[in-house]
C-alpha cells in the first residue's frame, strides 16, 4: 500500500507508516501535494488542513472535483469543529484531531484501506435495497435517493447509514459504530460519529433538528426508525 501525507506532521509519522509496511510520499505544501498525488496515485491521502501555498480544503476540493475517490484522512486542529464539518461535506472520509495518538491514527488508516477494498461487507447487504420514509439506499451502487433525487453522501456517511440500516431498527451503540464503520475502538470520547450523524440528518431529514428517522437513543447510541 502507498500513502501520501504532508511533511508537516513530522518524520516520526513518516517512519511509523513505513514500519507498518506502507510506502510513503511526502510534500511540503498543497501544490506539491497535488503533483505528488498525480505522480504516485496513492491508496490513501493523509491531509493536513494547514498547508502553505494551497491549504488542505483546496487540495481536497481539487481531488474530489477531479473525480478521485481516494480515501482522505484529515488532520485538524483541536476544537475546530467547523473545519471538521466542512471537510466531511467536501468529501473527506475521516479526521484526526491534533494532537493525536499514533496508534489511533494507524488504526484509522487501516480501517480506511479495508473499506476501500470492500472487506467486511456481506453479500446480502450488497444486494438489498433499503427504504425508510422517502429515502432509498442501494448498497450495490452506493447511491442514495431522497424523493427520487440523488443525495451525495461522503463515503463514511454512507458506511454509517448502512451500518444503521443493517441493524433493522435496533439500537447501535457508538462503540459498535466505531468498530464497524471506522474499524477501531476509541479509548476516548470522539465526536466523529456525532459529526457524521449530523451530516446524515442535514442531507436526509426533512427537519434535521427534529429527525423522524435517524434517531439518537440517549446514553446508548443510534437507530433507524422506518
Amino acid at each position: 500500500m502507498e500513502t501520501f501525507t504532508p511533511l508537516w506532521i513530522g518524520a516520526f509519522l513518516h517512519g511509523a507508516l513505513e514500519i507498518e509496511g506502507y510506502e510513503v510520499e511526502t510534500a511540503e505544501d498543497g501544490v506539491a501535494g497535488l503533483k505528488a498525488f498525480a505522480k504516485v496515485n496513492p491508496d490513501l491521502v493523509i491531509l493536513d488542513l494547514m498547508l502553505p501555498e494551497l491549504d488542505g480544503f483546496r487540495v481536497l476540493r481539487s481531488l474530489r472535483q477531479g473525480g478521485h475517490a481516494t480515501p482522505v484522512l484529515l488532520l485538524t486542529a483541536k476544537g475546530e469543529e467547523a473545519d471538521k464539518v466542512r471537510g466531511l461535506r467536501m468529501g473527506a472520509d475521516d479526521y484526526v484531531t491534533r494532537p493525536f495518538g499514533l496508534l489511533e491514527l494507524l488504526a484509522r488508516v487501516e480501517a480506511l484501506l479495508r473499506r476501500m477494498h470492500g472487506e467486511g461487507t456481506a453479500a446480502g447487504d450488497v444486494r438489498k435495497v433499503h427504504r425508510f420514509g422517502v429515502i432509498e439506499v442501494d448498497p450495490a451502487s452506493r447511491t442514495v435517493r431522497r424523493a427520487s433525487q440523488t443525495v451525495e453522501l461522503a463515503p463514511k456517511e454512507l458506511d454509517l447509514l448502512l451500518a444503521l440500516l443493517r441493524a433493522r431498527g435496533a439500537v447501535v451503540s457508538r462503540l459498535q459504530v466505531m468498530r464497524e464503520v471506522w474499524g477501531y475502538s476509541a479509548s476516548v470520547v470522539s465526536r466523529t460519529v456525532d459529526t457524521h450523524i449530523a451530516e446524515l440528518r442535514r442531507k436526509l431529514e426533512e427537519n434535521p433538528s427534529s429527525p423522524r428517522h435517524i434517531i439518537t437513543v440517549r446514553k446508548t447510541g443510534y437507530r433507524i426508525k422506518f
